[in-house]
């Protein structure tokens, strides 16, 4: 598993009375479709109202000429007239309702069909950029962890530990972490997981810390080479202030050796909370959009990690409905459409098996 380590930076519906239109919402569809059968029903209730007026005139004209005899019999036939053209037109009226019902009842019917697929695609489109996005990110964190781990001042500090190689490792941390701000803490464990050397000993005080049961440093010790990293699920760290961090590792291997002796581990505390959050309010939703849509990130045991505007706490679940897919759409009881996306890892990182979701109310 060879790659260059990498620097890194993270960096309503339209009043249908008007004739403004969003071509780059589908929704005009719906809304246009209703408008065309609402104007329909409309007009054809005002010539049903018309015909149904000048019947009236014209029976009163009937009576009227029929009342004054042989000097009214002229004005009767125009009358009989004007009546069997008002009922024509009744009847064209009527034939209108019962056909135009029909279309843009089917009209409606596909567009709302239309609508819901370009909809759902549009969520899933979404979802996986979001997701996509983060994950390209943490491949950084895998390159800089593999990277950092052969320091010269990493390695001295526990292949030759004392005072002076302690400081000197704690100060190069500092150093890096002054360039790479993504991270709270960056950490040297000796190979009984006691913590021996941290980049922000002024802000956190992680030496003498007993890491030797986190999966993360465990799992570091046991990998054969130096090409190997672990990454942990996202966590709340109390040695960081308990904020969420997503913790990377690699062993730290004598004379900086791809097969050398684990000596001991790197961690690096990936500061997740301002992170995540860049991420899925970073999506690109319109402003129509952004009123009814919720971002989230949710992991593999449906945690919510990520949820724009809420927050990036791992204390809340998503009950995300796949099916077994990787992606896909569905619609919930109270009416929302839900678009998700696994994760499709990037480079040589995997994934931890995180989806990008979208709540579209």
């Amino acid at each position: 598993m060879n790659s260059e380590p990498k620097l890194n930076r993270l960096a309503a519906p339209t009043d249908s009375k008007t004739s403004t239109t969003d071509a780059t919402d589908p929704g005009q569809i719906i809304r246009l479709s209703e408008e065309v059968a609402r104007i329909s029903r409309e007009k054809i209730a005002e010539i049903q109202s018309i015909t149904g007026r000048t019947r009236i005139l014209a029976l009163n004209a009937l009576i009227e000429s029929a009342r004054v005899g042989e000097l009214g019999r002229g004005f009767a036939v125009v009358a009989g007239e004007v009546k069997g053209v008002s009922t024509e037109i009744a009847a064209i009226a009527d034939a209108l309702v019962a056909e135009l019902s029909e279309k843009t009842t089917l009209l409606e019917t596909i567009g709302r069909s239309v609508v819901d697929h370009l909809t759902g695609q549009r969520l899933v489109d979404l979802a996986l950029n979001a997701v996509e996005l983060i994950d390209r990110n943490l491949y950084e964190r895998t390159c800089d962890v593999r990277w950092w781990a052969t320091d010269s001042a990493v390695v001295d500090c526990l292949q030759a530990p004392d005072d002076g190689a302690m400081r000197h490792a704690s100060q190069r941390l500092g150093v890096i972490l002054d360039a790479y701000t993504v991270y709270l803490d960056l950490w040297i464990a000796d190979a009984q997981g006691r913590v021996v050397a941290n980049g922000r000993p002024d802000s956190y005080k992680a030496v003498g810390a007993d890491v030797s049961r986190e999966p993360w440093f465990r799992e570091a010790m046991q990998t054969a080479t130096g090409d190997d990293y672990v990454v942990a699920d996202i966590a709340a760290n109390p040695h960081l202030g308990h904020k969420p961090v997503a913790t990377y590792a690699a062993a730290i291997r004598q004379d900086a050796k791809h097969n050398g002796r684990p000596l001991g581990v790197l961690g690096i505390h990936f500061d997740w909370g301002p992170q995540a959050e860049a991420i899925v309010q970073g999506v690109r939703l319109s402003k129509a959009e952004q009123a009814s849509t919720r971002v989230m990130l949710v992991d593999a045991k449906n945690r919510i990690i990520a949820d724009a505007g809420h927050g990036s706490g791992q204390s809340d679940t998503f009950d995300l409905r796949t099916g077994g897919e990787d992606s896909g759409t569905y619609h919930t009881p109270d009416g929302a459409t839900v678009g998700f996306h696994r994760t499709p890892g990037y480079e040589t990182y995997a994934g931890l098996g995180w989806y990008g979701v979208l709540v579209r109310s």
